[in-house]
């Protein structure tokens, strides 16, 4: 008999971790950080002590000795970031993702040892203050270091036995570049029992990833359900808007800021500003990618273009190996003082900057110095956790403070639903439906509980089939 627990992402968005133990067997599936709302160590979330990883504590749930291998679905950190606590606590086993993936590591995971220690940092000069004893980060980059050597990429189709009477392989999910849909065989003298986990399915309306590849059998189903209530308005209408939002703030002689992930949406909106660019609808001259991490990152894009989509001839065409050739207004700022120059530019810029829900990144020095304009617009474009400053934005707060200072809201903030990286509501059914011949039993994780009870409805309404919604800790065999 194979369990597992829900170790994260259970009624939440984020912190995404499950322990598979087959006999003797054990295997971690997924290593998330938990982002935005009680996530203890990152700024922007309540601080709270845990010894789960969905909290970001500095315990494990579990033994990390006896964990025999790790398989990760993508590259976000709410699916990866904890994979350096690991390596720091003692794993030396192999951790398997796609190729993609491993490519993405390196950057993203360092980036978050670099914030871990200024976390720290700036934790401990308070602690001084008041005579506390120092505190130490959750992992540093030699703990990068050692993980990224675990690391084994994959491709995707790709069988491999990673274990012995376990196999493993990665079909593509549409998400980012490397997302991946896994799928586990538990072979037991005979009896074959398959695990699929859905991890991050792609929207079907992105511009540049392919679309989820379709699976039609499984025993068990963990599928996420971020958008499990909703469709996203269709693109048409999102590029209309996003259009419009350019041309308002071209007229009033504002700044445009977008804060973006790093990886997939920042990539995703070089695309369509490059359309409208080509369309001679672009009135900005000056399109700045101000985040070291997302530069890095769309050089990976580059050297990964053969997994686009076909959907778009002529960006294929001109696109063959660097973003400028499709967007030549684009300016990517690498260095501090180039990001620092853009706090002086009053108007008619577009700064797309990280972090994507505003909790850290260069993207709150340019809200700090641009939020109290009223020509100022805030273009929201991708999902913004409960307890993150973006959700507080989105949700009408009119003064919030930042780096220390207490600034006024007045920018014009507009919210982007169409931009989505996540499959929708409509887009999520009609995946799942493929499998409903095997009827596997089926969890929702990866969503909040709005998401997951309306999603668990429509299951039942569309196709007579009972999804459960796990809480945190809760174990299940199959």
């Amino acid at each position: 008999m194979t369990t597992l627990t829900f170790l994260g992402a259970a009624q939440r968005v984020t912190g995404s971790c499950y322990l598979i133990r087959n006999g003797q067997q054990q295997i971690l599936l997924e290593c998330g950080m938990l982002q935005g709302e009680n996530s203890n160590g990152k700024r922007g979330g309540k601080r709270k002590k845990s010894n789960t990883t969905g909290n970001n504590g500095s315990h494990f749930p579990f033994e990390v000795a006896d964990i025999d291998a790790v398989v990760i679905s993508h590259a976000h950190l709410d699916h990866s970031g904890m994979l350096p606590l690991l390596a720091k606590q003692g794993y030396q086993g192999p951790i398997y993702m796609t190729r993609q993936t491993q490519a993405l590591l390196p950057t993203m995971h360092k980036d978050a040892a670099f914030l871990q220690e200024k976390d720290a940092e700036w934790e401990n000069k308070r602690r001084a203050r008041a005579g506390k004893k120092a505190v130490e980060p959750l992992f540093n980059t030699a703990d990068v270091e050692l993980e990224l050597g675990l690391c084994q990429g994959m491709a995707y189709g790709e069988e491999a036995e990673i274990l012995p009477g376990i196999r493993l392989c990665f079909r593509e999910a549409g998400h980012i570049l490397g997302s991946a849909i896994v799928e586990l065989w538990f072979d037991d003298k005979g009896d074959t029992r398959k695990l699929v986990f859905s991890g991050d399915l792609g929207n079907s309306q992105a511009p540049l990833m392919r679309d989820p590849a379709i699976i039609t059998e499984a025993d068990l189903l963990l599928m996420e359900s971020t958008y499990g209530n909703r469709d996203h308005q269709p693109l048409e209408q999102t590029l209309d808007e996003f259009r419009a939002a350019l041309d308002e703030a071209a007229d009033s002689g504002g700044n445009v800021l977008i804060p973006s992930f790093a990886v997939g949406r920042t990539q995703d909106l070089i695309y369509h500003l490059g359309q409208l660019y080509h369309a001679g609808q672009l009135k900005q001259n000056n399109i700045y990618i101000d985040s070291p991490m997302a530069t890095s990152i769309s050089e990976i894009y580059e050297q990964n273009t053969r997994l686009f989509n076909k959907d778009d001839p002529e960006f294929r065409q001109i696109m063959t190996h660097d973003w400028q050739q499709w967007l030549p207004i684009l300016r990517f700022t690498r260095s501090v003082e180039e990001s620092m120059a853009l706090n002086k530019i009053a108007g008619g810029a577009i700064i797309i900057a990280g972090s994507g829900m505003c909790h850290g990144g260069r993207i709150r020095h340019h809200l700090k110095y641009n939020l109290w304009r009223k020509n100022t617009h805030l273009i929201i474009a991708g999902f913004q956790a409960r307890g993150t400053l973006g959700r507080l934005l989105v949700d009408g707060v009119k003064k919030v403070k930042i780096l220390g200072s207490e600034i006024a809201v007045k920018a014009q903030i507009h919210t982007l639903g169409g931009f989505s990286a996540h499959a929708g509501q409509s887009q999520l059914l009609e995946w799942a439906g493929h499998m409903r011949k095997s009827m596997p039993r089926l969890y929702l994780v990866h969503g909040e509980s709005e998401s997951m009870l309306a999603l668990q409805k429509r299951f039942i309404e569309e196709f007579n089939w009972d999804a459960s919604i796990p809480t945190l800790g809760e174990i299940i065999h199959f």
